[in-house]
């Protein structure tokens, strides 16, 4: 990479963390690649033309649509923040792919996957000294499923950032935007057993090291439990638990604006993707509550004999 790119590079991601507020991991993966890209382009990205992108973008074909959209995404911001600060006249990344922002539907676990995924977890935590380590795996799973939280979210939590006399949380997500997100009794309960053994000291409630658990170690323990309760590990990871929260409280009457709310999504159409769950819900909604859902009903009022 030449050290003219290397330096725009770093100004750039120094302005999306200015302006922008870009969370860490946005940053990473930005630079990345923006790096992957300076080193494929003969002469660097702030001196590539419209046809030097078009090649670039041919390497692309093989990858999946939705890496081709990162990248694209990417570099067309660099180019925009180069022609913002005057380092070029025109903007080549025009000529980038512009793939369809097609989403996957997010897997889903039943009530009963879950069931399932939480059973040997109350075996080992309900005999008479459970193990640190099994408090700890139980304090992970019950604030992933019972508070849709982010697995970088969950591995960087202070140490008293759950209260015992208050039933929520206060994070700060991805942009650096706070939100409230709701703790359930059990949820409190596995954290208060867990954090005895941490050390007082310590910043965090999931320490690690020097620092906390990793988001790939949180990977490793859901896996792991995963084959443990009989469920194929390819169906359960963090998200997917954040998935199966979303999808269960929209099953069980929660208002999507609230679930936008709790899951720290910018734009409801995010939100929107967990509504594909809950149709046989709503076909019951519509047949219970709409005046001509029900033959036996007029004007919302049952029809007399």
């Amino acid at each position: 990479m030449s050290s003219g790119d290397r330096a725009l590079i770093e100004r750039f991601l120094e302005m999306l963390v200015a302006e922008a507020g870009a969370a860490t991991n946005t940053i990473a993966a930005y630079r990345s690649d923006l790096t992957l890209a300076s080193a494929s382009v003969p002469g660097g990205l702030v001196a590539a033309d419209d046809a030097r992108l078009q090649v670039l973008a041919e390497d692309w074909r093989a990858l999946a649509r939705s890496t081709v959209a990162r990248k694209s995404a990417a570099l067309r911001r660099f180019y925009a923040f180069l022609v913002d600060e005057g380092h070029r006249a025109d903007d080549p990344g025009k000529a980038l792919p512009r793939p369809g922002a097609a989403r996957p539907l997010p897997k889903v676990l039943g009530h009963g996957d879950v069931e399932r995924l939480f059973a040997p977890i109350a075996a080992c935590i309900g005999v008479e000294r459970p193990l640190p380590n099994d408090l700890r795996l139980a304090a992970l799973v019950e604030l992933l499923y019972g508070s849709g939280l982010r697995a970088t979210e969950l591995v960087s939590l202070p140490r008293n950032a759950v209260h015992p006399d208050r039933p929520y949380l206060i994070l700060k997500g991805k942009g650096g935007r706070e939100r409230l997100v709701p703790l359930s009794d059990r949820a409190r309960a596995a954290v208060a057993a867990w954090r005895g053994h941490v050390a007082v000291e310590t910043p965090w409630l999931f320490p690690s090291g020097k620092g906390h658990l990793s988001r790939i170690r949180l990977y490793q323990l859901v896996k792991a439990l995963a084959v443990e309760a009989g469920i194929a590990p390819d169906r359960v990871s963090p998200h997917v638990l954040r998935h199966a929260f979303a999808t269960h409280l929209l099953a069980g009457g929660a208002d999507l604006r609230a679930l936008q709310s709790m899951l720290g999504h910018a734009d409801i159409a995010t939100t929107e993707i967990y509504t594909h769950v809950d149709a046989s819900r709503l076909v019951e909604l519509v047949n219970a509550r709409h005046p001509l859902g029900d033959p036996g009903r007029v004007d919302g009022r049952a029809r007399r004999p």
